[in-house]
C-alpha cells in the first residue's frame, strides 16, 4: 500500500478585488472522489495544508445542486465526516516527497488565497513535476503552480498543457467580475497552456507526470488516470 498526500488550502476566505473576503475553503466533490477511488484501491491518503491547520471546507459545495441532489449531498458529507485525516493534517513545510507515491491537490476558491503565493507549496510542486511521480491538480488548485519556480525564474510547469477552472466557468458561477484575477489568464501569463474544455464537463490533460482536471466533475476521471501511472 502507497501513500497519497494530498495538499490541501488553509484558507478559509478568498479576498476579492474589493478587499472583502468570499468565504470559502476546499470542494468538497475534489476531495471526496479522490479518495473513494484511492482508498478503494488500497492507498493511504495523507494531508497536508499550510501551518498544519485543518483544512476549511466550502460550506456551498455541498449544497444539492452540486451533488445530483439532497441524496447526492448527503453521501458526500458522510464520506466527509469519515475522513479522519482531514483532521491531523501535516505541515506542507515539513513534507518530504520521498514518503509518497503521488501528490493531490484538490480546488475550490481556497487555493486562489494561499497555495498561489506558498513558497512552501511551490518547492513541493516542482519537485514532485522532476521526480517523475504522478501528480494531480484540479480546478481553482493550478492556483499552487503559480508559485513553483524554476532555479532560473521562470515558472515550472512553463511549457505544459493543463487543464483548469476557466474563465467561462468563473463568469457562470458569478465571480469573475469581483475577482482580483482569473486563474486562466494567471497560468497563461505564467506560460502554462490551459487546454479549455466545456464548462463544467469533465475535462484530464495528461502532460507527462501531471494530470489536470478543469473542474469539480474532473476530479474523479483524473484520480482514476493517477492510479494508472501508479500502476
Amino acid at each position: 500500500m502507497s501513500k497519497i498526500l494530498f495538499v490541501m488550502t488553509g484558507a478559509d476566505h478568498w479576498t476579492l478585488a474589493d478587499g472583502s473576503k468570499h468565504p470559502t475553503g476546499f470542494w468538497a466533490e475534489e476531495a471526496v472522489a479522490p479518495y473513494q477511488v484511492f482508498t478503494a484501491a488500497g492507498h493511504e491518503i495523507v494531508v497536508a495544508t499550510p501551518g498544519g491547520v485543518v483544512p476549511p471546507l466550502d460550506e456551498g459545495s455541498l449544497a444539492p445542486q452540486f451533488n445530483g441532489g439532497e441524496e447526492g449531498a448527503r453521501k458526500i458529507a458522510d464520506v466527509l465526516a469519515s475522513m479522519s485525516e482531514l483532521q491531523s493534517p501535516l505541515k506542507l513545510e515539513d513534507v518530504d516527497l520521498d514518503d509518497y507515491a503521488a501528490v493531490y491537490y484538490p480546488g475550490g476558491h481556497g487555493p486562489m488565497e494561499d497555495l498561489a503565493v506558498n513558497a512552501d507549496s511551490g518547492k513541493l510542486l516542482t519537485a514532485a513535476l522532476t521526480s517523475g511521480k504522478p501528480l494531480g491538480v484540479v480546478c481553482h488548485a493550478p492556483a499552487a503552480l503559480l508559485a513553483a519556480v524554476a532555479e532560473d525564474g521562470t515558472n515550472s510547469f512553463a511549457g505544459y498543457k493543463v487543464a483548469a477552472f476557466t474563465n467561462a466557468e468563473e463568469i457562470q458561477g458569478g465571480l469573475s467580475d469581483k475577482a482580483k484575477w482569473l486563474l486562466q489568464d494567471r497560468l497563461t501569463e505564467a506560460g502554462v497552456q490551459v487546454q479549455v474544455g466545456e464548462p463544467w464537463v469533465p475535462n484530464i490533460v495528461v502532460d507527462r507526470n501531471l494530470v489536470t482536471g478543469q473542474n469539480p466533475s474532473s476530479s474523479a476521471p483524473l484520480a482514476a488516470e493517477l492510479l494508472n501511472k501508479l500502476a
